[in-house]
């Protein structure tokens, strides 16, 4: 009997501390929070600090239930489930959005940001509200941004020391037509490909390589499959936190402003996380025995040479009025 007293205590007291919410402002809900990440992973972290601070603020009415490891399917699938309903949210790469609203696209254009403090910027003020913002007529709601991080190439076949050692390889790409030409561009071969299904073509070497962030490549053992990591930084992930439309028109204001609240919380710890696990992942994997290496300067200038076609040709595709906002947010963060 006293546990149970304190217990509503607690719960009362947390929901007294978000704004003297009655009890018809938090209803009992269950969410389904998905993501192609493993559990240990940052962004699964992430959601981990989510569901906490969410259970903390309804005084545990609304539940927030996680599904890594793309166990609800590949970031298509999750995307459909959240339009129709059946996932409430689901945390993805905001590039892949690119399939719903065009202008996402940018998010994968090659060596946009040189650092995380750019990105950061950019995707926290008026251009990553702005972009979120497209989503909800295709029935998705964006809540923040957390942080994949920085994408670097791995294969298993040989060392990348120039650009001409990337011919050839058949590389993993998420598929989307940005991350298609931009292998092309490399004399490489791309092929679009769920996450959850890379390890085992890695494995039976129907691919020879792919391109992830460290964070990622550890998380998933993916140096039992590849041999050479190949240090770039081609492109930067920024991961929408997204949550479906149909579900968030049934809440109410509080509830809204609860989980917004959350998710934006649970993206400063996240970030934060993301950015201290990557130096160590990065130490993991040449301790489990990858070869890694980092491209000589004149090799990273040819290298953002051969992309320099592809920016162009989607600079058109994704519109020059997007392409020129984003080019004065970076501005404008560069000249801080």
């Amino acid at each position: 009997m006293k546990r149970l007293m304190i217990k509503t205590v607690v719960a009362v007291a947390a929901l007294t501390a978000f704004g003297m919410a009655s009890a018809q402002d938090i209803k009992e809900r269950n969410i389904k929070f998905a993501t192609q990440n493993p559990k240990g992973h940052p962004i699964v972290t992430g959601m981990e600090k989510f569901a906490e601070i969410v259970a903390a603020k309804s005084g545990g009415k609304i539940k927030v239930n996680l599904f890594p490891g793309g166990v609800l399917g590949g970031d298509a699938p999750n995307v459909s489930a959240l339009q129709g309903g059946t996932i409430e949210m689901v945390s993805m790469n905001s590039g892949i959005l690119a399939s719903q609203v065009k202008e996402f696209a940018i998010f994968d254009f090659p060596f946009l940001f040189a650092n995380s403090k750019e990105a950061d910027a950019v995707v926290d003020g008026p251009f990553g509200r702005k972009m979120h913002d497209k989503l909800r007529e295709k029935g998705i709601v964006g809540l923040t941004y957390w942080e994949l991080g920085f994408r670097n190439m791995t294969n298993g076949k040989r060392p990348l020391n120039k650009v001409e050692d990337f011919a050839g390889l058949k590389i993993r790409v998420i598929p989307n037509p940005i991350n298609l030409d931009w292998v092309k561009a490399l004399d490489a071969n791309p092929t679009p490909m769920a996450f959850p299904e890379v390890y085992g073509a890695l494995e039976a070497k129907a691919l020879d390589g792919q391109e992830n962030p460290f964070t990622v490549i550890q998380a998933n053992k993916l140096n039992e499959v590849q041999k050479y990591l190949t240090v770039t930084n081609h492109v930067y992930n920024p991961q929408s936190v997204i949550i479906s439309k149909k579900f968030w028109d049934t809440l109410s204001g509080v509830e809204k402003k609860l989980l917004g609240d959350a998710a934006v919380e649970a993206g400063k710890y996240q970030r934060q996380v993301a950015r201290e696990a990557s130096g160590t992942a990065l130490a993991a994997l040449k301790k489990a025995g990858m070869q890694v290496n980092e491209l000589p300067a004149p090799e990273m200038d040819k290298l953002r040479d051969k992309m320099r076609p592809v920016i162009a040709k989607y600079a058109v595709s994704v519109g020059q009025e997007t392409v020129t906002e984003m080019q004065g947010e970076l501005a404008k963060a560069r000249s801080k």
